[in-house]
């Protein structure tokens, strides 16, 4: 097949859990099952490098970029978005040179399959799918349960009248999306409910989870560092900011009154985040982006995972198991992994008990050890890309079959 991927991310580095998945899954449809893509991609204010072009062009035949347009809620267009029932977010981040490159490309050859990644609020690239009339589209990995799910965790009335707001616009917005669109795939059986909930019936639909690439976890990283704790995330994604902040006011100062040495290990981008005062209290490291997390997970005691909102299959807790390290999560943080609690990962919602998983894992070796194992055997046998990308692979083919 000829498939023009849309992406709201350039796929290289795969340093962040949306870039992993887009990596991934555009390498395996390219290079496993011979499919030829051309990737149309929204890029930050700095283009990529030299480097990084030559990465993608290994499974993509052709790339074009356009600088993306950051939400500025602010900014007029969004404020008159508060009018109209599209999400804001949508009306203030369309690029009229996405939509031109799109019709201009689809104008100068023919194409088996638009797949358009649905990484940001509102169904992201889908958007500019829409002119791709005549042509099977999909939307690959659509999420909706970050808007839903935080208006349940909301303490504030007129915050949750806003998020109300925000999540009528969004399913709306998104119910025209999908009726317009070929097929969708989602992340997780509670991505899938919602889905169903918003466009009742809907048919064409499959849940490809996240994985990792199993050819990166088998280095020896060097020791583990007693008492140490990791959050692998950047704070520039809200579900992530929340998580941490979660953790740090109401989990971590239990912890430390039992172990006073222990250290927690921030991971990931936070410039332009405003991040607070506990950020900066004894204990707590922010490392900031690193090239490589693989050795700061590796040797963490614990990898901890409290999320609050969100959905789809948290590539940080496949990527903790994979690496050996032990899981605790909210049970919210490993929707869509099929773990069994008490094996695999610890579970836990209350800030006491997530305390106390924590102190578990910090004081029973043995313990460490058992979901260190059991860990590594479940991403090798469920989570590995090549797996993933045969059932994306034999879905799209599935729809472009039934639609062409």
């Amino acid at each position: 097949m000829k498939v023009l991927a849309l992406s709201d991310w350039f796929p290289y580095p795969p340093d962040s859990g949306a870039r992993m998945r887009l990596h991934n899954l555009l390498r395996e449809l390219a290079l496993r099952h011979g499919h030829e893509i051309v990737l149309l991609s929204f890029v930050e204010s700095n283009p990529p490098s030299a480097e990084r072009f030559d990465a993608v062009r290994t499974y993509c035949r052709e790339i074009g970029t356009v600088s993306f347009r950051r939400f500025q809620p602010r900014r007029l267009g969004a404020l008159l978005g508060l009018l109209n029932p599209r999400p804001r977010y949508v009306i203030d981040t369309y690029n009229p040179e996405m939509a031109q490159k799109v019709r201009e490309k689809l104008a100068d050859e023919p194409f088996d399959l638009v797949l358009a990644f649905a990484i940001g609020p509102g169904g992201g690239t889908a958007t500019y799918a829409r002119d791709a009339r005549g042509v099977p589209r999909v939307i690959e990995d659509l999420e909706l349960s970050i808007i839903k799910d935080r208006i349940a965790v909301q303490p504030r009335w007129y915050q949750g009248l806003r998020l109300r707001l925000t999540w009528w616009k969004l399913r709306n917005y998104a119910a025209g999306l999908l009726k317009e669109m070929d097929g969708c795939t989602i992340a997780s059986a509670r991505e899938r409910d919602l889905l169903l909930n918003i466009v009742p019936g809907y048919e064409r639909l499959a849940i490809i989870p996240n994985g990792v690439d199993l050819t990166l976890y088998n280095e020896d990283f060097g020791p583990v560092e007693p008492e140490s704790l990791v959050f692998p995330g950047a704070l520039t994604y809200k579900a992530n900011l929340w998580a941490v902040e979660f953790f740090l006011a109401q989990v971590f100062p239990i912890v430390r009154a039992h172990y006073p040495g222990v250290t927690l290990y921030i991971t990931g981008r936070n410039d332009e985040v405003p991040v607070g005062d506990m950020f900066f209290q004894d204990g707590v490291v922010l490392t900031g982006y690193l090239d490589d997390v693989r050795p700061r997970v590796a040797r963490s005691s614990v990898c901890v995972v409290p999320m609050t909102v969100g959905g789809g299959t948290r590539l940080k807790i496949l990527e903790a198991m994979a690496l050996g390290t032990p899981v605790v999560s909210t049970g919210k943080g490993a929707e869509g992994i099929d773990a069994t609690p008490g094996q695999d990962i610890l579970i836990a919602d209350a800030p006491e008990a997530f305390a106390d998983a924590v102190m578990r894992l910090l004081a029973d070796a043995d313990l460490r050890d058992e979901l260190r194992e059991h860990g590594r055997r479940l991403v090798r046998r469920k989570y590995g890309w090549q797996a993933i990308g045969d059932k994306l692979n034999s879905f799209l083919e599935k729809v472009v079959a039934e639609t062409s």
